[in-house]
C-alpha cells in the first residue's frame, strides 16, 4: 500500500500559512511592547507619580500586609468553595421548577419566578446586608451566627438566580423532538429531564456558567462588608493604620491570579465548543 504524500500545492499552502501566522505573532509582539513601553513612559512622566508610587506600590507596606491578607483570601476561597455547589444545585432546581408545567404544581412554578425576579433584581451588596444583619435579628434558633456562613447563604440566594436562567435557557435549547422521542420510547418526564435533556443542556452551559463562577470569584469580596476577616476586610485593617493603600494591591493581585486561570479555561471551552459545532 503507498503512503499518501502531499501534493506541491498543499505543501504551498501550509508553508504560506505558516509564514503568515509568525508574522502575525511578531507584529501582535512589537505592538504589544511598543503599548506598554509607552504606557509606562506616560505614567511615570506624569507630575503625580511619586505620590502614587508612594501610596499605592510602597514595597514595604506590600511584603508587611502580604501574610494577613494572603490569610484573609483563603477565607475567599473557602467560601468561593463551599458556595459554588450549593449555588449549582438551587439554580438547577429553580430551573427545573420553572419548567414544570403541569397545573397543580403552579405555585411552585409562581415561587421559582418570583426568586429569580427578585434576587436578580437586587444588588449583590443588599443581599448581603439583608442576610448578615437581617437572619441574626430575627433570633430564631438554628440561624447561623457565622458571619462567612451568612456570607455564604447570600451568595447562594443571589447568585442561584441567575444560574437558574443559565439552565433554563440551556434545557430550552434541546429541541422538543428529543423529549418527544424519549417519551415515544417509554421514558416518564423524570428519566426523559435526566437522560436526555440535562446532559445535553449541562454541556451547552458551562461556559457561561464559568463566566459567573469567575463572577463570584470576586463578589467573595463583598462579604467584607458584614466583617469576616477575607482579603478585602484584611486590607482595609492595614490600609486604616498605615494610610497607605498598598494592602489593597495585595488583595487585588491575588483576585487576578485566581481569575486569570479559570478565565482562559472558560475561553478554551467557548472555543471547543465552537469547533465542534462548527464540524
Amino acid at each position: 500500500m503507498s503512503e499518501w504524500v502531499k501534493s506541491e500545492r498543499q505543501a504551498e499552502r501550509e508553508r504560506v500559512r505558516r509564514t503568515d501566522t509568525r508574522r502575525s505573532a511578531s507584529i501582535a509582539t512589537v505592538s504589544t511592547v511598543v503599548f506598554v513601553v509607552l504606557v509606562v513612559w506616560v505614567v511615570t512622566r506624569s507630575p503625580g507619580w511619586p505620590r502614587v508610587q508612594e501610596t499605592f506600590l510602597n514595597f514595604d507596606r506590600f511584603t508587611e500586609a502580604f501574610p494577613d491578607v494572603l490569610s484573609g483570601f483563603l477565607l475567599n476561597i473557602k467560601i468561593f468553595l463551599i458556595a459554588e455547589p450549593l449555588i449549582l444545585v438551587v439554580g438547577l432546581l429553580v430551573a427545573l421548577a420553572r419548567g414544570i408545567k403541569t397545573p397543580a404544581f403552579f405555585p411552585i412554578r409562581m415561587l421559582a419566578t418570583l426568586y429569580t425576579d427578585v434576587f436578580r433584581g437586587v444588588p449583590t451588596i443588599l443581599v448581603i446586608y439583608l442576610v448578615g444583619f437581617g437572619l441574626p435579628a430575627l433570633r430564631l434558633r438554628g440561624i447561623p451566627s457565622d458571619l462567612a456562613t451568612l456570607g455564604i447563604i447570600a451568595l447562594t440566594l443571589s447568585y442561584g438566580a441567575y444560574v437558574a436562567e443559565v439552565f433554563r435557557a440551556g434545557i430550552e435549547s434541546v429541541h422538543p423532538s428529543q423529549v418527544a422521542a424519549a417519551r415515544s420510547l417509554g421514558l416518564s418526564h423524570g428519566k426523559t429531564m435526566r437522560f436526555v435533556v440535562l446532559p445535553q443542556a449541562t454541556r451547552r452551559v458551562v461556559p457561561p456558567l464559568l463566566n459567573d463562577f469567575i463572577s463570584l470569584q470576586k463578589d467573595t469580596a463583598l462579604v467584607a462588608t458584614i466583617g469576616p476577616l477575607e482579603a478585602l476586610r484584611q486590607a482595609q485593617i492595614h490600609a486604616a493604620s498605615t494610610f497607605n493603600y498598598t494592602p489593597y494591591l495585595v488583595a487585588a493581585l491575588l483576585f487576578i491570579l485566581l481569575t486569570i486561570p479559570l478565565a482562559r479555561f472558560t475561553d478554551h471551552l467557548a472555543a471547543r465548543t465552537r469547533r465542534r459545532r462548527g464540524a
